[in-house]
This record gives C-alpha cells, sequence and structure tokens, in this order.
C-alpha cells in the first residue's frame, strides 16, 4: 500500500472515526484504525462493536485533488498514536507506505514515523445493511433532535433501556422520546420515506452524542436505514452504524398529564436565568428550588443552603391561570429542559404540587418537556 494524501484532510476522517475506536476492549484490534487505499480514495473505519464509523476520502473532488493512490492496500495502525502523529506533522503532505509486512512508514517533510502496523484482514467486518428503506432528514434537523433530547436519558445501567433515546417512525413523522424516570424529553419532526414501514426502535444516548460530533450544520440529508438490531447513519462520505439497545421502551404516553390546574406563561431567558442564579444556593444533591405563584403577576423563585444562605427571587409572568401553586424541582433539570426548548415564551402546566409538569414553548407544540418535583413542602 502505498498514497500520498492532504494531512488536513487525513485529520479530519482520523478525528471522525476516533469517536468509534474503543479505548478498552477484549479485542486488541479495535483499538486500531483500518486504513483501505483503493484507485478511487481511501476509506478510514473505527470501531467499539458499538459504534462503528467509516470515513471516505475521495481521490478528488470538485476537480481538486486531494490523494493519490500508487498502490492499493490495508493495514490497522494503533489509533492513539496514528491520531497524534498525523496532528503534528510538519507539511501539508503526508506520504503512507506499507513495506515488509505491516511495517507502516508515515512521511511528511523531513519526519518519518515507522509503526508496526497489524492485518486488516483480522478487523472485524462493518454490518451489512440492506438498504432498501431509507428515511431522509435534514443534518441540521438531526441534530436539534439529539440535542433536544439525548440529555434527558438515564446515566445509569439498572434499566439500560433508558440509556437510549426512543424513536418511532410513521407516515412521515417521527417522534424522539427519552427520559431517566425523573423527567422526559419529547420531539417531533417531519421526515421523507421511500417506505410505509414503522419503527420503534432506541437507539443508544452515547451513540447519538457522538453522531451529533461528526456531523456538520448543512441542510444535507441525512440518509437512515434501520435494520433488527442496527441503525446506519449516511452522509456524503461517511457511514456511522450504532447496534439499537434491546428491550420495549416504556410506554410513556401515559405520564404525559391531558389537563392542568395551574398554567403560568413567562418568558424563557428571563425564567432561566433566575433559575441559575437560584442554583447557586440550590438544597442538596437534587439541587432543589422552589417556586410558588404571587396572584396572578409573577412567581416566586427560592432557594436555600441552611447554614451558607438563600436565595429569593421574583420573575414577571405574562399570566397565570388557575389554582395557587407551591412546588421544588431539580434545578438542573429545569436548566437542561429551558436550554432545549425554542421560542422566547414558554407555558408551564402543572397538576398540583406532586404531579409531573409540563413546559413547552408558547406557540410549538413540536416539542414538550416533563419534570418531576420533588416533596419537600
Amino acid at each position: 500500500m502505498k498514497f500520498t494524501i492532504q494531512r488536513d484532510k487525513l485529520l479530519e476522517s482520523v478525528q471522525d472515526v476516533m469517536k468509534a475506536v474503543a479505548s478498552r476492549t477484549t479485542i486488541p484490534i479495535l483499538t486500531g484504525i483500518k486504513i483501505t487505499a483503493a484507485y478511487n480514495g481511501v476509506t478510514l473505519t473505527g470501531s467499539d462493536s458499538d459504534i462503528s464509523i467509516e470515513s471516505f476520502i475521495p481521490a478528488e473532488e470538485e476537480g481538486n485533488e486531494l490523494l493519490e493512490v500508487k498502490q492499493p492496500g490495508s493495514v490497522v495502525l494503533q489509533a492513539k498514536f496514528f491520531n497524534e502523529i498525523v496532528k503534528k506533522l510538519p507539511m501539508d503532505e503526508v506520504e503512507i507506505s506499507v513495506e515488509n509486512g505491516f511495517q507502516t512508514i508515515i512521511r511528511s517533510g523531513k519526519a518519518e514515523f515507522n509503526l508496526n502496523g497489524l492485518d486488516s484482514e483480522e478487523y472485524p467486518q462493518l454490518p451489512q445493511v440492506e438498504e432498501d428503506n431509507i428515511i431522509s432528514i435534514p443534518t441540521d434537523l438531526l441534530k436539534t433532535l439529539i440535542r433536544q433530547t439525548v440529555y434527558a436519558v438515564s446515566s445509569s445501567e439498572t434499566r439500560p433501556i433508558l440509556t437510549g433515546v426512543n424513536w418511532k417512525i410513521e407516515n412521515g413523522e417521527i417522534i424522539c422520546t427519552a427520559t431517566d424516570s425523573h423527567r422526559l424529553s419529547l420531539r417531533k419532526a417531519k421526515v421523507q420515506s421511500n417506505t410505509t414501514e414503522s419503527y420503534n426502535v432506541v437507539i443508544p444516548g452515547k451513540s447519538l452524542t457522538e453522531l451529533s460530533k461528526i456531523l456538520d450544520d448543512s441542510n444535507n440529508l441525512v440518509e437512515i436505514v434501520i435494520t433488527n438490531n442496527q441503525v446506519l447513519f449516511k452522509t456524503k462520505h461517511l457511514l456511522f452504524f450504532s447496534r439499537l439497545l434491546e428491550g420495549n421502551y416504556p410506554d410513556t404516553s401515559r405520564l404525559i398529564p391531558s389537563e392542568s390546574k395551574t398554567d403560568i406563561i413567562l418568558n424563557t431567558k428571563d425564567f432561566l436565568q433566575s433559575i441559575v442564579r437560584a442554583s447557586l444556593l440550590g438544597e442538596g444533591k437534587n439541587n432543589i428550588v422552589k417556586l410558588s405563584t404571587m396572584g396572578n403577576t409573577g412567581v416566586e423563585i427560592f432557594s436555600n443552603i441552611p447554614e451558607i444562605g438563600k436565595v429569593v427571587e421574583e420573575v414577571q409572568t405574562e399570566t397565570i391561570t388557575g389554582e395557587e401553586l407551591k412546588i421544588s424541582f431539580n434545578a438542573k433539570f429545569m436548566m437542561d429542559a429551558l436550554r432545549a426548548l425554542e421560542g422566547t415564551d414558554i407555558v408551564i402546566s402543572f397538576t398540583g404540587a406532586m404531579r409531573p409538569f409540563v413546559i413547552k414553548a408558547q406557540n410549538d407544540d413540536t416539542m414538550l418537556q416533563l419534570i418531576l418535583p420533588v416533596r419537600t413542602y
């Protein structure tokens, strides 16, 4: 194998596939990156058996030559060292060649590195996915769906299914739901699909977080293919595979109250900033903040740490309708929910001091946040 390539293109691909490389694994070869050179371009692959990422660098793009392959072939190189080497090479062009078995020479300017490579035949094959049924979604919308839901997944392995985001796709609509059983985030969006098939799958939160880091902010379409145990996200030069979580996601629709006793409309930014301030003296490990209505003009935000001090702040509301209310909640959960919502004003609907409450943007029903209160009063 022998090819020359632009360093910045190589580095970009290396850093994309690094997001899937296993740091600790029972399969040693998975700590490496597989490099395959063919005359039409170079493919890099990283995998930890949960996530696999394949990045393709074409020989030329839009008339610009990005690389030249003199001899096709493949090798696996230790990812950690290869990444650091590519980052620090002195020149804009890199030559990589494999000689005497899997001895790999990396040259750039006057620098020359020798790395012991491994046989790429030993590297596990990527999942084979039938690409008959394709769902398409703009990249920027996909990133938004991930950002607005993935923070609410559970970090505890006691219920593994809750460490993922539930995706339901049918009739040209996707519903993404995440919950850790103390809060819930739900977001709906339209998608394009060439199939009438419906899907109900759970994608690991970790996979979606890594995918989001790789995707750019364009409105180019990402193609999504879902099988029994894998999901594939496909962009122009990138394949991102993730395993799906096994098991049934709980029916969260019955958690969402259909009526409310108190509704408050207020400015998202003002409310968020007051919660941020109150959280500085939030009580206990749950960082508890208390909210109480003040007639129909405002709410009082209160928190205290008995041995340190307390904070009280009044926040003006647009309207308050219904019963008076005192409620306590986790400040971090509230801040996460408010940051995920889009829109200047929010509606918070309460059904009592110990019932879950719902937060929505005022004129947008595609997104819903639900938080369980904490018992303090």
